[in-house]
């Protein structure tokens, strides 16, 4: 077998998952409810969010509050703050992929 299989979590529960960490990229799943937020922090490598469902809340550096709905990606830079919320009704679930992958 040539491919190497990964598997996503599939529960509606709070779930932050490293799904791949190697020398190419970071690949992150993550699943958060209404009120659920993920510690402020900076990005340590250019940071590629995609929603797949529910409406992502966040607020980069000092720049004002943002939503963005499902199927939306962004492309947050290196050294960015970054405050993630879940102010929405409905569950949150973001694939957020790290390029270059960041040095340990």
């Amino acid at each position: 077998m040539i491919e190497q299989i990964y598997e996503l979590y599939k529960g509606e529960e709070k779930s932050i998952k490293r799904i791949i960490a190697d020398e190419n990229i970071n690949l992150n799943h993550m699943v958060l409810n209404f009120g659920e937020t993920l510690p402020v922090h900076y990005s340590n490598s250019t940071v590629y969010m995609t929603v797949v469902r529910g409406v992502l809340t966040i607020r980069l550096d000092e720049q004002q509050e943002n939503n963005y709905k499902k199927g939306t990606v962004l492309k947050i830079p290196y050294n960015t703050k970054m405050n993630v919320n879940n102010t929405s009704n409905k569950t949150l679930e973001l694939i957020v992929v790290k390029a270059p992958a960041p040095k340990a």
